[in-house]
């Protein structure tokens, strides 16, 4: 049921004078800060590319690669991206540079749907809390790398137990720990046990201190408090200037990591066994495509990968010029993002081809996604290689920086939407700056759950839960639906061509209203249908209690939505249903910062 534009908000368009903006509208009637707007497009373009090429992009699509059919996953992979991840990254940026708004006011342009930006900043409050933990392990295993030997290369250290072995250690089944030497220099022979890897002891004993489940908290990993504070701290300094602070440093965090992505793959393909990894990683598979699991698998990566869902994009896009041809800069965007993908599948497959060849076992046996990537896998093969600290130490800075920018814009998208909702009082003086600090405090606390003895089960049960690709498929569709058929899709097609000066092909017209819905509720019935509980390394399976805490961290975002549609449609004014719904979907438009007839008459047609 696409809406015409009301004449009210058509004539409030025509009425505003030419290339006045919202900014200067504010200077000239309050001291309330004007709203900034990025130095160059450029800014935009590489906060954007910061923000959704991140660690996914090294730890998830190419495990997901090699385990979907191989070069046959980039099928699915594609098609998914051109029908759903795409339109709706379109989607998010338009919103945003149409209404100048951060991820909750831009959706009064559909106001029964604003609760898509209220949950989304949720969502993105979640996401903020623990994905710099991440960052926190990194740096952790950075300055450990500033050594002659690596840390988790040998046995024989107090976290290490009589179960351990490292690289080139065949003495089959004695090893001497601290503990043995303690009780008189005794050496215990091992036998009939499980041995395990030196690097994987330092990862759980060591860094995560791990304990036995969810109920077992135990200390502080005081380490990694620390890093955590010191991540924190390098986000806060990053944007409590706004866009002023963070346009300018993501010149450095979002090229940086290209650079040393590339060395790390001229030093992998050099590697012996490098050939066998890429080959495993691309080798098509097509029998994989008959079965449903690969496409889900390609529809939750993209959606993922390009970081929609969480109002962070509609924050970026709020800080264009209302004329900026952000189309051009969203092909951009994508087109790094998934070349990304690809290319960092052949840093760490060559890597994997050399660990594999050197410990004489199959490649799918040392090929891992998500932190076991990062933290056990990769640092494990860097202790096989020569100058192993020189390449630990680039491999952890390049973890660092992609971490650091894609966190400090999700801080910054949550920032934006809460301080358009309140710009009367959180961009007066240094009020934004005293937010963003009590933010990041509070954050920073609620976080150190995550870095003690339990803390990587919290970690894991967010990562499961609070921004799944259940949850972000749920938004996608509503967001489809909201713009598609209650605001309408040739309204917003209309608003595009003012704001570039021309009109673009309508395949994202046809994908918001009928691919993107399809795809994202198909891939999310589908993920429903073959949902599995939540374990930890296969073997811990969550308590119900922890469970019934991940869904309601799920659910509540989710029911935003439905709950604030009703809401928002009781409360309209209106003597009969149909006088409160026309109120209700009527758009709040305030202005465009460029918009008069002569703009209009001037489009060029597709």
């Amino acid at each position: 049921m696409p809406q015409p534009r009301p004449a009210a908000v058509a004539n409030s368009l025509e009425l505003l004078p030419s290339c006045s903006s919202r900014a200067h509208l504010e200077e000239a009637a309050s001291p309330i800060r004007a709203r900034e707007k990025w130095s160059r497009s450029v800014e935009f373009v590489l906060s954007g590319v910061g923000f959704a090429v991140g660690l996914g992009n090294i730890w998830r699509f190419p495990y997901l690669c090699y385990k979907n059919g191989g070069g046959a996953f980039l099928i699915p992979y594609f098609i998914c991206l051109v029908t759903g991840g795409v339109p709706i990254f379109f989607l998010e940026v338009g919103v945003g540079q149409f209404m100048s708004e951060g991820g909750i006011t831009a959706w009064n342009i559909c106001p029964i749907f604003k609760g898509i930006g209220y949950g989304t900043t949720v969502i993105c409050f979640f996401l903020n809390i623990y994905y710099i933990v991440i960052l926190a392990w990194a740096m952790h295993y950075f300055f450990n790398s500033f050594t002659s030997d690596l840390p988790w290369a040998t046995c024989g250290n107090w976290w290490n137990t009589p179960t351990c072995f490292q690289h080139g250690d065949n003495s089959s089944m004695s090893s001497e720990s601290p503990n043995n030497a303690s009780q008189g220099g005794v050496t215990e022979v091992v036998s009939n046990l499980q041995r395990k890897d030196a690097v994987i002891e330092y990862w759980e004993n060591k860094v995560l201190g791990i304990s036995t489940g969810m109920d077992d908290v135990g200390g502080m990993q005081w380490e990694l408090a620390g890093t955590l504070f010191l991540s924190w701290l390098l986000v806060y300094f990053c944007i409590w200037k706004g866009i002023k602070s963070s346009g300018k440093v993501v010149y450095f965090t979002a090229t940086f990591p290209y650079v040393m992505l590339t060395v790390l793959l001229i030093r992998g393909v050099l590697l012996d066994g490098a050939e066998e990894g890429i080959l495993f990683y691309l080798k098509p598979d097509m029998s994989k495509l008959q079965e449903a699991q690969v496409w889900i698998d390609a529809g939750t990566q993209i959606f993922f990968s390009y970081a929609i869902a969480l109002g962070c994009m509609t924050a970026l896009g709020s800080y264009n010029e209302f004329n900026n041809n952000f189309v051009r800069d969203c092909i951009l965007i994508s087109s790094i993002n998934s070349c990304t993908s690809l290319y960092s599948g052949f840093a760490t497959f060559s890597v994997l081809g050399f660990m594999a060849k050197e410990q004489g076992v199959p490649i799918e046996t040392v090929a891992e996604s998500g932190p076991g990537l990062a933290f056990i896998a990769y640092p494990k093969a860097i202790t096989q290689m020569k100058w192993a600290p020189l390449w630990s130490v680039l491999f952890f800075f390049m973890i660092l920086l992609m971490g650091l920018d894609s966190q400090f814009v999700g801080v910054e998208g949550f920032i934006t939407a809460v301080v358009d909702l309140y710009p009367s009082t959180l961009r007066k003086g240094f009020n934004r700056e005293i937010f963003i600090a009590i933010v990041s405090a509070g954050s920073f606390i609620m976080g150190l759950s995550m870095v003690t003895n339990g803390g990587m089960y919290v970690f894991q049960l967010f990562d499961y839960y609070a921004a799944s690709g259940m949850v972000l498929l749920w938004y996608c569709f509503f967001e489809s639906i909201a713009i598609g058929y209650f605001y309408g899709a040739n309204n917003f097609y209309e608003d595009i061509a003012l704001m570039i000066g021309y009109r673009i092909y309508p395949w994202l017209k046809y994908c918001w209203l009928c691919f993107t819905p399809l795809v994202t509720m198909g891939i999310l019935i589908f993920s429903l249908a073959s949902h599995h509980p939540l374990t930890y390394n296969r073997t811990y399976v969550y308590p119900n209690w922890a469970i019934a805490i991940g869904w309601t961290m799920a659910l509540v975002p989710m029911l935003t939505i439905p709950i604030y549609f009703v809401w928002h449609l009781a409360t309209r004014p209106g003597a009969t249903l149909s006088q409160k719904w026309q109120a209700a979907i009527t758009p709040i438009i305030s202005r465009p910062d460029t918009t008069t007839k002569a703009a209009e008459e001037s489009i060029a047609p597709a």
